[in-house]
């Protein structure tokens, strides 16, 4: 009689233990009453990836691109700012005081290097567009460019369902001029502008290419 009450009592520990392992999250999950949505604001959600791919393969190059980036900071004596003869200002408005000035600089540096470069020596961010007509007047400024693109300050940010576009000078996401299949189409996760057309497309951060700064 031992024998059979021995067995029941193990057989129920081991039921206890499976049911109490089901209930304990994975690492990354969160159960679904926890779970929090993320937020909207004005920023644009990916749609979904193409089929398969999980962009994963971009995580190596952001996680070389930041690394670049901060050891920019600590090598202040080798960095050099753009040459006069390498950059091109665009002219204001006629009496617009108070309005951000532009400079386009020819020399390629990666989108980090880029951003870090406007922000060392203009004190600004890589350029944000808000609207078709200035992105026409951006498109016409490096339409003499030869590589092809130039980076502006969009990138996404996030991962999986909490994947966004968002402005590195922390202005709003209200305009997009993608290129056709873009943005849904597997790439970087930072955007580039067309050199002609004045389109944009998901480019990889490790890209040197020229750069528009906003000041």
């Amino acid at each position: 009689m031992k024998v059979p009450l021995l067995l029941a009592l193990l057989f129920g520990a081991v039921s206890a233990l499976h049911l109490r392992d089901e209930a304990v999250p994975q690492d990354g999950e969160m159960p679904e009453n926890e779970a929090k949505e993320a937020p909207t604001g004005e920023l644009t959600l990916l749609e979904e990836e193409e089929e398969g791919y999980s962009g994963s393969e971009d995580a190596p190059e952001e996680e070389r691109a930041v690394d670049s980036a901060s050891a920019l900071d600590e090598e202040d004596e080798d960095f050099q700012c753009p040459k006069e003869e390498d950059t091109v200002k665009l002219e204001n408005s006629p009496g617009c005081k108070n309005c951000h000035r532009f400079l386009v600089v020819r020399t390629a540096r990666s989108f980090f290097q880029a951003q870090f470069t406007c922000r060392r020596c203009y004190r600004g961010n890589l350029v944000s567009i808000h609207n078709f007509n200035f992105n026409r007047r951006i498109q016409c400024s490096v339409s003499g460019l030869n590589q092809g693109q130039v980076w502006i300050g969009g990138r996404i940010g996030g991962w999986g369902p909490w994947k966004r576009f968002h402005w590195v000078d922390g202005s709003s996401w209200n305009f997009g001029n993608w290129a056709a299949g873009q943005p849904q189409a597997r790439g970087g996760r930072c955007v580039a502008l067309c050199t002609q057309g004045g389109r944009w497309r998901r480019t990889r951060c490790c890209r040197h290419l020229p750069f528009i700064c906003s000041y």
